[in-house]
């Protein structure tokens, strides 16, 4: 099972990249990157709401809602912060540079989330072999932006 799910994760990352392009020509269609991703986002809410009879919807208690921690309510204006980058910064760099770009500045934000166990991710040392993949990330980086 666990093979499906990274085969899962890397088909989201291809598709993290097509978005790009997607979000990119939107952006430059329409002129106006606020629109452009607010249809992203309503074409997302969208997808969400036809998933929900298969993965359910449901209202959770006040208890729960009052548990979440206060950085638990960022994650959408994260990602909006990544979207409105995506539309804005792709088309300039190009797919390879801002994936690179973006990719690798998860992994190394990863790493550190890991090892100290940050915004509720068990903690996974950051050993020598972590922070030498990490290492590596912004040399492939490196000759991806530069080459």
């Amino acid at each position: 099972m666990s093979w499906l799910l990274y085969l899962f994760a890397i088909v989201a990352g291809a598709l993290n990249t097509a978005q790009s392009g997607a979000n990119v020509t939107l952006n430059k269609s329409l002129d106006q990157p606020i629109l452009a991703a607010l249809v992203v986002a309503a074409v997302g809410a969208t997808v969400y709401l036809l998933a929900a009879p298969f993965m359910g919807l449901g209202v959770p208690s006040a208890e729960k809602v009052a548990a979440v921690p206060w950085w638990g309510w960022l994650g959408g204006a994260l990602g909006a912060v990544y979207v409105l980058s995506m539309i804005l910064i792709a088309g300039r760099v190009g797919a390879a540079a801002f994936t690179g770009l973006t990719v690798t500045s998860a992994i190394v934000t990863s790493i550190l989330l890991d090892h100290f166990g940050w915004l509720g991710f068990d903690v996974h040392v950051a050993g020598l072999w972590r922070l030498l993949g990490g290492v590596l990330m912004i040399a492939g980086l490196l000759l991806v932006c530069i080459f």
